[in-house]
């Protein structure tokens, strides 16, 4: 069981907070980029009919919307007492499931395989972390 517990009884999220950091970084990442077409633009509010930062700021949006629900399940998953290793599978699961849903997002090919991979993927992942959290209530 990977509940760890600090000498103040404060259970740490060791295994959830690496996955949670990841996610940070990639949501700094899009952020940025999201930014960086701003300033190509010079466009401040929504995207002006510009594809490429309405692309970017639905790549940025998907990730903010999805991830915190995902990490909060994860957390109390990890509060629950999961084991690291089932942990670990969603974390994975999660991560892999962002990136590829970010590379493809496509607004030209709206049924592009990565993008169905990435969103199966982050609601395998959400699915799978609701069942644990119900299942062990029993």
């Amino acid at each position: 069981m990977p509940r760890t517990i600090n000498s103040e009884g404060i259970m740490l999220f060791q295994i959830s907070a690496i996955y949670a950091a990841i996610i940070a970084v990639g949501v700094l990442v899009l952020s940025n980029i999201v930014s960086a077409n701003r300033g190509r633009t010079g466009i401040s509010v929504h995207h002006g009919d510009d594809q490429r930062l309405a692309l970017a700021i639905r790549r940025h949006g998907n990730l903010v919307e999805n991830a915190a629900l995902a990490l909060l399940l994860l957390a109390l998953c990890e509060a629950r007492g999961m084991p690291g290793w089932g942990l670990h599978a969603l974390g994975l699961v999660l991560v892999a499931s962002r990136i590829v849903h970010a590379i493809g997002l496509d607004a030209a090919n709206p049924m592009q395989p990565l993008r169905i991979a990435g969103g199966v993927g982050t609601q395998l992942m959400l699915l799978a972390s609701a069942t644990y959290l119900l299942w062990s209530q029993l």
